[in-house]
């Protein structure tokens, strides 16, 4: 047979190579088949590392502007194709980088995740994967242009800095300094939200409370975002602000779809199925195995697994699932495309047992082999 082994991340215990490899080794015990694992990732925390392991590349570490100001480490890959960056804007802008009683939405700046693009530029890069997700920022991605040369005055001629508030205030858009380089590239943007970037659906009403946004706050901040997406529709031409997406990550899905020229908004398991190429190995395939480390309700509403089932499916391939948990309602997956799912857990333990590596690695190898015995 041949099986393709596509498994998210059991995350706090296996990554996804770790995990598709421990299963490998399972198929392999119970007879001689052809097994291809590849990486798997939702677009979020955990797609660079999945994409580089599984893919091969090069990890970059470099020092940038964190969400408050301060100079952080974040580190962002390179594929093997030399061409492509996968970088996760948490990495520069996340909200897991401030301490939740300093969050401020009115000074929180997107600019490190512009110094990250601008940094893969000078390394060759011309296609981007990036995931947007967990941002501690409302500013739709000032602090980014500004880092990619865009320059904002407000109607004295100040040039204005990043703080939100001077979203409010912009008069004119000078693009005479933005890096050329970006009308050669590809943007990828893993955006799994359907905010719009305003109104009581956007990104201040339900997602600011979060980054810090106080009830009183959110009309007047919201008031201050439409105000510059009015600025920017006529200095540009076009509307983008009721998008779908355009409200992730304070705004970002905004700024990206309308400053940058080559865009697409697409959830995150598309964007990385597509860079993976798992349709082509599906082709021919006759076994697909995929899973996640809590395999439930939430599932079969169209996350990683179901992802890569719908997929599979269409080529006729058998599709198992193999989880760290399962809940009652993890039957729903069944309608999604996932003929059969298990639980890797073999006996009574604790978290803490179950998600030991070594534990795990055993655990998903022991439960892999016995299902192929059984399709044998």
């Amino acid at each position: 047979m041949k099986i393709v082994v596509a498994i998210d991340s059991f995350k706090g215990s296996l990554t996804s190579m770790e995990a598709g490899e421990a299963a490998k080794a399972g198929i392999l015990k119970a007879g001689n088949h052809k097994v291809t694992v590849m990486p798997l990732a939702d677009g979020g925390e955990g797609t660079t590392q999945a994409l580089i392991s599984g893919l091969g590349g090069q990890f970059v570490d470099i020092e940038v502007t964190g969400p408050l100001g301060s100079k952080v480490t974040a580190r962002y890959g390179i594929l093997s194709d030399n061409k492509t960056a996968v970088i996760e804007m948490a990495e520069a802008a996340g909200i897991t980088l401030v301490d939740r009683d300093k969050l401020d939405p009115w000074k929180a700046t997107s600019y490190g995740l512009g110094e990250m693009i601008k940094d893969a530029m000078e390394r060759g890069c011309r296609e981007f994967i990036i995931g947007i997700g967990g941002s501690a920022t409302t500013e739709v991605g000032f602090g980014m242009l500004q880092a990619l040369g865009y320059k904002f005055y407000d109607s004295c001629g100040q040039l204005l800095s990043l703080e939100f508030e001077n979203l409010d205030k912009v008069d004119k858009i000078d693009l005479s300094s933005v890096d050329e380089r970006l009308e050669l590239c590809h943007f990828n943007i893993a955006c799994d939200v359907k905010n719009p970037l305003y109104g009581t659906n956007g990104a201040l009403y339900v997602f600011g409370p979060q980054k810090g946004v106080k009830e009183e706050e959110k009309a007047v901040m919201d008031k201050i975002v439409r105000n510059f997406a009015m600025t920017v529709d006529e200095k540009f031409g076009v509307h983008n602000d009721d998008v779908p997406g355009t409200g992730a990550a304070g705004g970002l899905g905004f700024a990206f779809k309308t400053f940058f020229k080559n865009v697409s908004l697409k959830p995150g398991i598309e964007i990385v199925l597509d860079a993976i190429s798992l349709e082509k190995l599906l082709v021919d395939a006759d076994v697909v195995v995929t899973g996640e480390g809590r395999l439930d309700g939430q599932t079969a509403m169209g996350k990683v697994p179901v992802g890569v089932a719908r997929l599979a499916k269409k080529h006729g391939c058998k599709v198992i699932a193999v989880a760290g948990s399962v809940t009652d309602d993890a039957v729903n997956c069944n309608d999604e495309g996932i003929d059969a799912f298990f639980s890797i857990i073999r006996s009574a333990s604790s978290l803490e047992e179950a998600m030991d590596k070594t534990n795990a690695v055993k655990n998903m190898q022991a439960t892999v082999e016995q299902i192929f015995r059984l399709l044998m």
